[in-house]
């Protein structure tokens, strides 16, 4: 599903300001839209004109003290309020809204509660005077469009989400980076609400074959190469911990292959490898979940998502490196057929892992991904995204993704696309003491600690799947707190969020990824 709003620049000789479009409209020039956008900087500072205060019937300065909404007084970001203009002979709902201090992150914010405050059909416009670079116009864009993004099985609900709705953002002087930057960030919120779509979608419809054929739909349109392993192929071949996850489903388990090769052969052009989780969902196996636990969990392949994602824009991106996206996908169910605890896996490669928990199931299958990326595919770098731990999210609540890597510029430039895209991360240690919490008596490693091993559940998961990357360079990203949201924030709406596929495109289209 598309995103649900447009994001238009406007710009152009005598028009600057909101109070510019009043003008023009009042001349017959411009048709009147559905909201009146007014942007509140910190301290409450409004850039508003007069032909706006004439709309208004007061000082907009006077007109925000009435409207008494916390925090908006200040100029916080994303706070809102509502009033009532004169426009010619119309009645037009005027919008205040707190963008902050104009940073990219307040303006997404801002953009996020704009979008989600716009009904489907209606048309609003505002003065870019806080977002006139075009950093700060994609970010706003964004927001805009991934505030008003909507997911719903209810059937009338269809109906009103094709509906749409609009922004017209009065940007000044047009230029090529302004367009440029409002079709990036349609671009790379489509992307995100991809995400959203395949992790939102319940578990009833989405299995691995549907997965793998919404990934078949998106390589057909941006012309990647697919590949779909099913499970005699990956017995034949030795994923046998993919295999061994599935099992216990009545819907066999896959391995998805997306290739997305540049045109151009670029100096220095990388191959990346991508490797996202993909349990479909996730009962937690023979060690069953409660019901709270299962609640969330067809979002548990919301890494595999944000793989998928990112890999059907690289080319709209234009993305120099060879990047390969490799998606390990299982339902992760009891029964008589399950794989149980104290079983033995013979993972890709042949290294052996004890089970001591059918819940830590992620790591099973992004090690089999993770070990066939090594042997078979030659990358200069391994990044891997998955739903792993619960101590992720203890640790770092909803707001960073953990990040464990093999290297210090690896990790550098994947925090820098994390804080440019708003993706974020925080890095975690990777102390290699602590890989003895995965001692084994029968294999070369268990997937969980042992009884009595309390504690750094998400570094002992990040070494578990360290050990399959055959030394290259690698980083993990552990978004279980990122991944899913209970309630609107911004540009983050209830569900899935999309985490990880805006901060992949940033990563791989931008100077910040530049790992030899």
């Amino acid at each position: 599903m598309p995103v649900t709003s447009a994001v238009t620049a406007l710009g152009g000789p005598g028009l600057n300001s909101l109070g510019d479009f009043l003008r023009a409209v009042k001349s017959g020039d411009r048709e009147l839209a559905d909201l009146l956008v007014v942007p509140v900087g910190t301290g409450g500072s409004i850039a508003a004109g007069a032909a706006l205060e004439e709309c208004l019937g007061a000082k907009a300065a006077d007109v925000l003290a009435a409207v008494q909404c916390d925090g908006l007084a200040d100029g916080l970001a994303g706070r809102v309020a509502r009033a009532v203009a004169l426009v010619g002979e119309a009645l037009v709902q005027v919008v205040f809204l707190g963008v902050g201090d104009a940073s990219p992150a307040a303006l997404r914010t801002a953009g996020g509660e704009l979008g989600r405050l716009i009904r489907p059909g209606e048309e609003a416009v505002t003065d870019a005077v806080a977002c006139l670079s075009a950093r700060s116009v994609q970010a706003f864009s964004e927001g805009v469009l991934l505030g008003s993004y909507r997911f719903s099985e209810k059937p009338a609900g269809a109906a009103t989400q094709a509906k749409g709705s609009g922004v017209r953002l009065i940007t000044g002087a047009m230029d090529a980076s302004i367009a440029e930057a409002v079709r990036t960030a349609v671009t790379v919120a489509s992307a995100v609400a991809l995400a959203r779509d395949l992790a939102n979608t319940p578990s009833s419809v989405k299995s691995p074959q549907w997965l793998a054929e919404a990934a078949i739909e998106v390589a057909e349109a941006a012309g990647l190469s697919v590949r779909i392993r099913a499970v005699s192929e990956l017995v034949r071949e030795g994923f046998l911990g993919i295999v061994a996850v599935g099992s216990g489903s009545a819907r066999p388990p896959l391995l998805i292959e997306l290739g997305y090769r540049p045109e151009a052969q670029a100096d220095g052009q990388r191959h990346v490898v991508l490797v996202g989780k993909g349990i479909t969902f996730d009962s937690g196996g023979l060690s069953l979940k409660t019901t709270d636990g299962m609640k969330l969990m067809k979002t548990d392949m919301a890494g595999g998502a944000a793989v998928i994602a990112a890999m059907s824009s690289l080319a709209r991106m234009n993305v120099k490196d060879r990047v390969t996206g490799l998606i390990a996908v299982a339902e992760n169910m009891p029964s008589g057929s399950a794989y149980r605890p104290g079983d033995v896996l013979r993972h890709y490669g042949g290294r052996t892992v004890e089970v001591r928990n059918t819940d830590a199931e992620g790591r099973l299958v992004l090690a089999d991904a993770i070990a066939y990326a090594d042997a078979e595919l030659d990358p200069d770098l391994i990044v891997d995204l998955a739903t792993l731990t619960g101590a992720a999210r203890t640790a770092l609540g909803t707001t960073h993704a953990a990040l464990y890597a093999s290297r210090d510029d690896l990790a550098d430039s994947l925090i820098t696309a994390g804080e440019e895209s708003g993706d974020r991360l925080w890095r975690m240690p990777l102390p290699g003491e602590y890989l003895s919490l995965l001692a084994s008596p029968i294999a070369d490693l268990a997937n969980v600690a042992g009884d009595g091993d309390a504690g750094a559940g998400s570094i002992a998961a990040a070494l578990f799947l360290r050990e399959f990357t055959g030394s290259r360079p690698w980083a993990h990203l552990d978004i279980a707190g990122t991944a899913r949201a209970r309630s609107d924030d911004g540009d983050k709406t209830a569900g899935a969020t999309g985490f990880g596929a805006r901060l992949l495109l940033y990563w791989l289209a931008g100077t910040t990824n530049q790992v030899a």
